[in-house]
């Protein structure tokens, strides 16, 4: 057994980089958080295949500081109540609710297994605040419980963006933020999805580039303004979107 110490030494990479690309002060305890999740991850990507990133470095450079590059949205300002779709095995909105106790945090997945995963480390960290929704993205949005009730929507590597806004936006109250966690198309899908967004009620606020140490893809952050009221036809029902985009 690693002593708390030694494991921490081994996490200082992490730590360091949280710090200098992203601002985010990890404590000691929020790493400890981090060290049980990933853990539990190549624990159960073993049976469940819940992600192709399986080595400890890629985890910690692709999942949690990839998580953590959200915060360059916000800076100082985190929202009170964040919902992550398609969060698959918990990303960003886990690592994000490690680093801000405070937050709301809905999770929303489809995928029964990957749901149950992320349901396992809230109950594993004792976690408050968060809930895990088994649901399509299409469906929590027409739910009033949870339409326009968002500060902000974030999701990453779950659609292109026309479809991607239609899942989001109508989350999001007005005054609201869409973040959408994009790769080097992040521009182009910016521009084909102008229409959609404003359809929605949304607008195009800034398209924000991403380091990651060792990572020579393009990464972006995407942000949209929620602007007006989403039209009550929108979402429409589960897999239109991704059939007929905007």
């Amino acid at each position: 057994m690693l002593s708390s110490c030694t494991i921490m030494i081994k996490m200082d990479a992490l730590i360091q980089d949280a710090k200098t690309l992203f601002n985010v002060h990890l404590t000691a305890r929020q790493v400890m958080s981090l060290i049980t999740y990933e853990k539990e991850l190549m624990e159960w990507n073993q049976k469940f295949n819940l992600t192709a990133i399986r080595d400890v470095e890629s985890i910690r450079v692709k999942h949690f500081l990839d998580s953590y590059s959200c915060v360059l949205a916000w800076q100082a300002n985190p929202p009170l109540r964040l919902i992550d779709v398609g969060t698959g095995a918990g990303f960003p909105g886990l690592p994000l609710k490690i680093i801000y106790p405070q937050m709301h945090v809905t999770l929303v997945e489809s995928v029964g297994k990957k749901a149950m995963f992320c349901q396992h480390i809230v109950s594993k960290l004792g976690l408050e605040n968060i809930d895990v929704i088994k649901t399509r993205a299409e469906d929590i949005g027409q739910d009033k419980n949870h339409r326009e009730s968002y500060d902000v929507a974030v999701a990453r590597a779950v659609a292109n963006l026309s479809i991607l806004s239609e899942y989001l936006l109508p989350l999001v109250k007005i005054g609201g933020t869409v973040l959408a966690q994009k790769g080097e198309t992040a521009h182009a899908e910016a521009q084909s999805a102008e229409k959609a967004i404003k359809v929605l009620g949304g607008k195009l606020k800034q398209i924000i580039p991403v380091q990651l140490p060792g990572v020579a893809d393009e990464r972006y952050l995407v942000l949209i303004d929620k602007v007006n009221a989403t039209p009550e036809g929108y979402p429409r029902k589960a897999g239109i979107p991704a059939k007929t985009p905007l």
